[in-house]
């Protein structure tokens, strides 16, 4: 890369509009990650852990000084049925959404869905009791 095009790439706002395609080690399981393949111009998260880094205030402005680890901590399903990866930032608790891109590790997305599903805020097996208390029939067989 000449002088130049560096000197480009660390103006202000640069990646919200130009492709951010480089290849790159990621920090956390130290995968290679090559934007071939992603379905998207804007790589920003590794496709095998799905960890970020926080560099964005706003999305590509490059502004964050933080630039701690964003953690996968939950996906949702956008109005137009596309999947997204809420991040959390390890060191400043920050949130922030990405959409998944094409190359995603599949397994890794399931497992951050199925999450809540597994991790009860409540003790599953007082279900029926606390079903109960909140005046419904208090059965699980009752609910098919």
């Amino acid at each position: 890369m000449n002088r130049e095009n560096k000197r480009k790439t660390f103006e202000k706002g640069y990646y919200k509009n130009h492709a951010c395609d480089e290849t790159f080690i990621c920090k956390v399981c130290g995968r290679q990650v090559i934007s071939d393949g992603a379905g998207s111009k804007h790589r920003n998260h590794c496709p095998n852990c799905l960890t970020s880094l926080h560099v964005d205030v706003e999305p590509g402005d490059r502004a964050s000084d933080c630039g701690g680890y964003m953690e996968p901590v939950a996906v949702w399903v956008r109005k137009n049925g596309e999947w997204a990866i809420i991040h959390r930032c390890r060191q400043c608790g920050e949130m922030s959404s990405n959409r998944i891109a094409a190359d995603d590790n599949p397994m890794k997305l399931m497992s951050i869905a199925m999450k809540p599903l597994t991790s009860s805020p409540f003790p599953i097996e007082r279900i029926e009791e606390m079903t109960r208390m909140m005046g419904g029939a208090g059965s699980i067989s009752g609910l098919s």
